[in-house]
């Protein structure tokens, strides 16, 4: 309990720049360090600086991403397959912050239009799926 607390203490008064241990950064996310190790393998875009002896130093940069994963994760309930798509797409950072803001964001979805650019009306069978949905946004809407 005594190291924690001076962990705790180290982070807070090292700059902000600074490279963080292993430990550090365990602390910070309440996720224990062989889970880091472990999402490091999962995640490419997590590669701290390794030294001598095997020692990980992590950027600011990844204790950011570090951050986003275990949101999306932990508090989203996203799969790791889920956060890896996200990342190869490039959508991570607009889906933390979307959901970080307010949750499910009303979409507007463009027209269909033909090659001709004339509108193209929507096949009758999905009519129904298209106001089942509707009917689930609404209520999801009242439960958040």
């Amino acid at each position: 309990m005594e190291e924690e607390t001076e962990n705790a203490d180290l982070f807070d008064k090292k700059a902000a720049r600074a490279f963080r241990t292993i430990t550090e950064v365990s602390t910070e996310l309440n996720v224990p360090a062989h889970v880091l190790r472990f999402w490091e393998k999962k995640f490419s875009e997590v590669a701290p600086v390794q030294r001598g002896g095997g020692r990980r130093y992590y950027r600011p940069e990844d204790i950011a991403l570090l951050k986003k994963i275990e949101y999306l994760l932990h508090q989203e309930g996203y799969t790791i397959k889920g956060v890896q798509k996200l990342l190869k797409d490039g959508t991570i950072n607009t889906v933390v912050e979307s959901r970080q803001n307010g949750g499910m964001q009303t979409m507007t979805v463009a027209p269909r239009v033909d090659e001709n650019g004339q509108p193209v009306e929507p096949k009758p069978e999905l009519d129904s799926v298209i106001s089942e949905l509707e009917e689930i946004s609404a209520l999801l809407k009242k439960v958040v």
